[in-house]
């Protein structure tokens, strides 16, 4: 032994810093020197390497537990929020089954996607009290690819069912499509008919030759009969108008003629036609309806005056008419007698603006169904008046008082059930309720105004 120096101990290093070293860098093992005897012999500091050797394995194996408790700890965690967000799709996927099984109705659907709801969060409940208690799962790994497959299975059941109500929603709108094409296909043959009608209306070619020598009564009672189809018209597509616009027709007619006891419920119309020839004969045996006031130069009052308006206008289409002359006396008659016979509550409940009412108001007639076949009306009006102050001496025009008796020379009923009831008795007689159409009278020759009678108790 005297030939082995001891070594010298390893300045500035602590403890704790050959611990890391040995931790961080790799040793060789301790060497010394065998004597004879065959005992090895240790050098004093590979004494204290070897002891720091152990301590820093310890640490490293306290380090390495702790290390794997926390990995642990953090993956019962993850695998905890995975549990929570696939409940949570769970939750999502019963909602929407309950608001699919809402409508159609099926008490079944609802029955069992409120158990589901309940059930799901009863599990949110759960995890709750798991993770206050700190009593995580023993198999993370598993159950995060369990949640995730819950999680999975639950979008595809929310997609699912969306996918049916859009497939609803789809039909549906094929209905909506459907019925609309339906209205529209009524729509179009509804005008079609109107514009027959108006072309119907509009024939007057027998009094294409006519001269003012040659006018007779029977001319005006032919252009009569024309004005009398086209206001019946007008007053169907105002009738068709407030029954899409849900009117209450009862109430509407009441308040034209209050009081009135109608043979049959469809009789209201006549009520209807009587409110539009009162509004369109207004003035009629004033020349011009008044339009140029009271005092008509003498040489505009003249039958050849009247008899070449009519012929002028005759022949034309009032469209056509209305907007090569939109400020003459005939378009001031449209604009006037309009805005006098419909109402803006009317006109706005019937197409949801005043856009016409405008137009007409500014001398703009509008290319609309209705406002055409109004005017169309009004051209029959106004022909009729030429036609009248034509005459020599004119036409003149009456009308029934309420509660006359009926006359066959100066009346016509529009109704046969007054002369075919069973409760007419010698008490009781039918008389006239309102007039429909007025009546006129040419020279000697009378024209029957249109009735309608209803029963009167005589005292």
């Amino acid at each position: 032994m005297e030939g082995v120096k001891p070594s010298a101990v390893t300045p500035s290093k602590s403890k704790w810093a050959r611990t890391l070293s040995k931790v961080l860098h790799l040793h060789t093992a301790p060497t010394g020197i065998v004597p004879d005897d065959g005992v090895q012999k240790v050098k004093p500091d590979e004494i204290d390497e070897w002891n720091d050797s152990k301590t820093a394995k310890r640490l490293s194996q306290k380090f390495d537990r702790l290390h794997d408790e926390e990995v642990e700890k953090r993956m019962a965690l993850e695998a905890l929020t995975a549990k929570i967000f696939a409940t949570i799709s769970a939750i999502k996927a019963g909602y929407a089954q309950l608001q699919h099984a809402q409508s159609p109705y099926d008490a079944d659907g609802i029955q069992a996607a409120d158990q589901l709801i309940v059930s799901e969060l009863k599990k949110l409940s759960e995890f709750k009290q798991c993770f206050l208690k700190k009593q995580y799962d023993p198999s993370p790994e598993y159950s995060m690819l369990l949640a995730e497959i819950q999680e999975q299975k639950s979008l595809s059941k929310t997609f699912e069912i969306m996918g049916k109500k859009l497939e609803s929603q789809l039909r549906l709108k094929e209905s909506e499509i459907i019925f609309l094409r339906e209205k529209l296909d009524d729509s179009n043959k509804q005008n079609k008919l109107l514009e027959k009608r108006l072309n119907q209306s509009g024939q007057l070619f027998v009094l294409d030759n006519l001269h003012l020598s040659g006018l007779s009564p029977s001319h005006f009672i032919t252009v009569l009969r024309q004005t009398v189809k086209s206001i019946r018209s007008f007053v169907r597509l105002m009738i068709d108008q407030m029954k899409s616009a849900e009117w209450d027709m009862n109430k509407a007619a009441n308040s034209i003629e209050q009081g009135v006891v109608y043979w049959k419920a469809d009789d209201k119309c006549y009520t209807f036609e009587s409110f539009i020839c009162r509004e369109m004969f207004k003035a009629f045996h004033h020349p011009y309806f008044t339009l140029l006031g009271n005092s008509v130069p003498e040489g505009k009052k003249h039958p050849q005056v009247f008899f070449e308006r009519f012929m002028e206008l005759k022949s034309t289409k009032v469209t056509e008419y209305l907007a090569m002359k939109p400020k003459s006396t005939f378009a001031k008659f449209c604009r006037t007698r309009y805005l006098q016979l419909v109402h803006p509550k009317m006109e706005s409940s019937f197409f949801g603006n005043l856009s016409i009412r405008d137009m007409v108001s500014s001398y703009e007639f509008p290319d609309t169904i209705f406002f055409i076949l109004f005017a169309e009306m009004a051209k029959r009006v106004w022909l009729l008046h030429c036609l009248a102050f034509a005459f020599q001496p004119e036409a003149s025009i009456f009308q029934i008082s309420k509660g006359c008796r009926f006359s066959e020379v100066y009346m016509e009923s529009v109704t046969e059930e007054a002369f075919l009831s069973s409760d007419i008795t010698p008490q009781s007689e039918p008389r006239v309720a309102f007039t429909v159409v007025p009546g006129f009278r040419i020279g000697k020759t009378v024209i029957q105004c249109q009735v309608y009678l209803s029963q009167f108790k005589t005292r």
